[in-house]
């Protein structure tokens, strides 16, 4: 028990560089979260719902973090900072990071029926801080959600998604060889698709032109204007 938490509290450090000590790393709300869930979700599994909804507010009241005791949870889940929410039918693998407003809700609530809501976040995926998965779609291992983006949609294994709509950059995670990038941002890549960029250029080129044949055209009328001044 000891050995897996130094392991777990070890992937945490590995993810975020701000702690000083393994020891520091235990007052994060995080931390506490995912071991209340543990609890809760024990008890859930149970069926002994009121208790794992009653450890369940204490958690959200202590960390300000909300997991629905029925969510499923892997290892070396992380949450950075609070804020977050996570519904009772998401599955979450292994190595996830979610940093803080984070929201895996669920669709259609009004129809009253059960089944699968939430998302499901394959492993060492990271979801930015803001970001809304709603729905029961995937998203792909190590996929990254960028921060404030919406995803209503599967997400493709490796993909980075941004925007509102989230949208594919449809640049994979393979080309930045790293094995985290924190925010699930990349920071220093093209985040548009290629297609766009070739356009924008185009575009440039097409206007160079255009400013090319309007400087033409004023210059033969100054000269027209100044040969009729010249012959009157």
């Amino acid at each position: 028990m000891i050995k897996g938490l130094i392991s777990y509290i070890d992937s945490i450090r590995a993810r975020d560089p701000a702690p000083r000590s393994r020891m520091e790393i235990l007052l994060y709300p995080g931390v506490w979260a995912l071991f209340f869930h543990r609890i809760a979700h024990w008890l859930f599994n149970g069926r002994m719902y009121f208790f794992a909804r009653f450890v369940n507010h204490f958690s959200r009241w202590l960390t300000a973090i909300d997991i629905h005791p029925g969510a499923t949870i892997g290892k070396n889940f992380f949450v950075d900072h609070g804020f977050t929410v996570i519904g009772e039918t998401s599955h979450i693998g292994d190595n996830v990071t979610i940093y803080q407003c984070v929201t895996l809700g669920g669709s259609n609530p009004t129809n009253g029926k059960g089944g699968k809501r939430h998302p499901t976040l394959e492993d060492n995926v990271i979801v930015g801080s803001g970001a809304q998965v709603i729905g029961p779609i995937t998203v792909g291992e190590r996929a990254r959600v960028g921060a404030n983006a919406v995803v209503t949609d599967d997400v493709p294994e490796g993909a980075t998604m941004i925007g509102l709509k989230a949208r594919s950059t449809l640049v994979p995670a393979e080309t930045w060889l790293r094995e985290f990038i924190p925010y699930g941002t990349p920071c220093d890549e093209p985040c548009e698709p290629t297609g766009n960029i070739e356009r924008m250029e185009k575009l440039e080129a097409e206007l160079a032109d255009l400013r090319a044949e309007l400087a033409a055209i004023r210059n033969e009328h100054s000269e027209m204007a100044q040969k009729c001044g010249t012959d009157n």
